[in-house]
């Protein structure tokens, strides 16, 4: 999309305007202050500039513009967050090729249509409504979540869905990519995918369909249950999760996410009000499914059954959570229920069960313990099964807590625990080390040389931001001595400079700059000047002894010398170039 679009943009919306559709914002001097849209503070310290058009969020680290304050509200990519403001600027986006639509676009379309036709047949045949009602969704529910009927033997053929699209102009090429029919043997007629099955469609963030569930409607068959759409350019399992894009409100609202199993429990449990709840897509939780949830709270409930399956589930989502800093609980689905059984009978069932969700640690002690044979097999499952999540968990706080609720449930010491998930700890920070050892291909680095770019970067961004404040000669003179040191432009510098980068800058240094006195503030710039060029000069002296390594290893010695004279240079620029306090009074 054209960047001039963009501009368009953001020329009729201010972002005062756009955020405060979602925060409550109060003038805070040139400024505006509200309570994170992100996490569940208290006192506000939420940002927003309308003179530079940004937002900056203190207690979540989260900032940039108006298109980046969609994408994390809305959960969605940046080209649905540009839809999305366009729609609200009254912006037309017109497509670069308006004559014919893309591949993806017809396969959108494709999916739309099954969807409709899908809708149109649950009210043709009689059985499909009272089988929903009977489950326990309402209509409204129905009609919300777009659940429908594909036809098929024995009251119907084995090509409804396919004859129908065809008529409307799809090919038989598109209705394959788009998981909708199959092939069948040879010279005979690809047919229907999905076949008297009650039809949920799967969305994606954006609330496109991109694939579906379908759960046998015939209780007299040896069909599967469920079958499920195969994997498309539209819909990766791995990726894609089941009511994601009408849980994204429920899950900031209430600030966490649960986690069922499959269809009927997202949709009841949306229906009696949990409107936070997600499911899989035929594959466990992946690092993709616990990324779409950390954007929006970093709180997770799992609702999933308590079979060998189900525990197994939670001890994979415990593996990709806990080191992300995820407070993962468990709610224990006794008498082998499920979210939709309990919304059927009686919803205070689950609120009482989710309510009382304990976390992953406690919830697998019980379980292991429900299992145990004897003191000592149960303190080695114990060690082998639990300690690890406990080593994972980047808090020592919550760390030095499950420790304690350990060495209680097994009846040793909270040192002997300590000890074994230091232990764990140890063991898995050298197998980390193993495994980049065998892969560098460069020399190895030290820490302390691991911190030095990191440094310089943080300088760069710090002092690029604070000269776009600056005017005057203050200005230029940073400017200039900027462009010495780094060897490119401030304007530059910010072109790459992360949003929530610039944007955190911004905000802290606008208020520093408008307290600080002139002659401190010549003296900040002096002195971090000073310290990005000494950092920079040890990046490129580190960088250089690296090649200078290789280079004696390979014999080639005009190369050391080459790189040698380099070095020196590098030193010297540094000694002869320090800046001074009244260069910039």
């Amino acid at each position: 999309m054209a960047s001039d679009t963009i501009e368009k943009i953001k020329e009729r919306l201010s972002i005062v305007d756009v955020v405060s559709s979602y925060v409550e914002l109060q003038q805070a001097g040139k400024n505006f202050k509200g309570r994170s849209p992100f996490t569940n503070e208290r006192t506000p310290s939420f940002y927003v500039s309308p003179d530079r058009g940004m937002y900056y969020c203190f207690s979540s680290s989260q900032g940039g513009d108006i298109f980046t304050f969609v994408e994390k509200m809305e959960g969605v990519d940046f080209k649905e967050a540009l839809r999305i403001l366009a729609q609200k600027a009254g912006v037309e986006l017109v497509p670069e090729d308006p004559k014919k639509k893309s591949e993806r676009e017809r396969l959108y379309d494709a999916l739309e249509a099954a969807t409709r036709f899908f809708e149109d047949y649950a009210s043709k045949n009689p059985l499909v409504h009272p089988y929903l009602e009977k489950r326990g969704v309402t209509a409204e529910t129905i009609a919300a979540w777009r659940i429908g009927y594909a036809p098929g033997p024995s009251t119907y053929g084995w090509r409804e869905l396919k004859e129908h699209l065809e008529g409307l102009g799809f090919t038989k090429s598109e209705l394959l990519k788009a998981g909708l029919i199959k092939g069948a043997e040879a010279g005979k007629e690809p047919y229907d995918l999905f076949r008297d099955r009650v039809m949920f469609p799967i969305f994606d963030a954006n609330g496109k369909v991109v694939a579906y569930s379908g759960r046998i409607l015939s209780s007299d068959t040896e069909a599967p249950k469920y079958v499920n759409s195969p994997e498309t350019e539209l819909f990766n399992k791995s990726e894609i999760l089941y009511g994601y894009n009408k849980a994204k409100h429920g899950i900031r609202h209430l600030d966490f996410s649960l986690v069922v199993e499959g269809q009927f429990d997202v949709v009841l449990s949306h229906q009696a009000g949990y409107t936070n709840t997600v499911a899989v897509s035929g594959t466990a939780l992946t690092p993709h499914h616990v990324m779409l949830l950390q954007r929006l709270s970093n709180r997770v409930v799992l609702a999933l059954d308590a079979d060998r399956a189900g525990i197994a589930a939670v001890k994979r989502a415990a593996e990709i959570m806990l080191p992300r800093g995820i407070d993962i609980k468990v709610a224990n689905m006794v008498g082998g229920k499920d979210p939709a059984d309990m919304v059927r009978e009686d919803v205070q069932k689950l609120r009482k069960i989710v309510g009382s969700a304990k976390p992953v640690v406690e919830y697998l002690l019980d379980i292991i313990e429900l299992d145990k044979k004897d003191d000592r097999a149960f303190k080695l499952r114990v060690r082998e099964e639990v300690l690890p999540l406990v080593a994972s968990i980047p808090s020592k706080i919550d760390q030095d807590h499950f420790e304690g609720i350990v060495a209680q449930r097994v009846a040793t010491t909270k040192d002997a625990i300590h000890y074994e998930v230091e232990r764990l700890i140890e063991l898995a920070q050298k197998r980390t080390a193993t495994e980049e050892s065998r892969t560098a291909v460069q020399p190895a680095v030290t820490p302390t040389t691991k911190e030095k770019p990191q440094r310089k970067e943080d300088l760069v961004a710090y002092l690029a931001v604070l000269c776009t404040l600056l005017v005057g000669s203050q200005k230029e003179k940073l400017d200039a001595a900027f462009a010495t040191i780094v060897g490119q432009s401030v304007a530059e510098a910010m072109q790459h400079m992360p949003a929530e980068m610039s944007s955190k800058l911004l905000f802290t240094l606008e208020t520093y700059l408008g307290s600080a006195p002139h002659k401190q503030l010549a003296e900040d710039i002096a002195d971090k000047l000073n310290e990005l060029l000494k950092v920079a000069t040890k990046v490129t002296v580190l960088e250089l002894k690296a090649k200078i390594d290789i280079a004696e290893q390979e014999g080639q010695e005009e190369m050391v010398a080459e790189l040698l004279q380099a070095m020196t240079e590098a030193q010297n620029k540094e000694k002869n170039g320090l800046y001074t306090l009244e260069q910039f009074l």
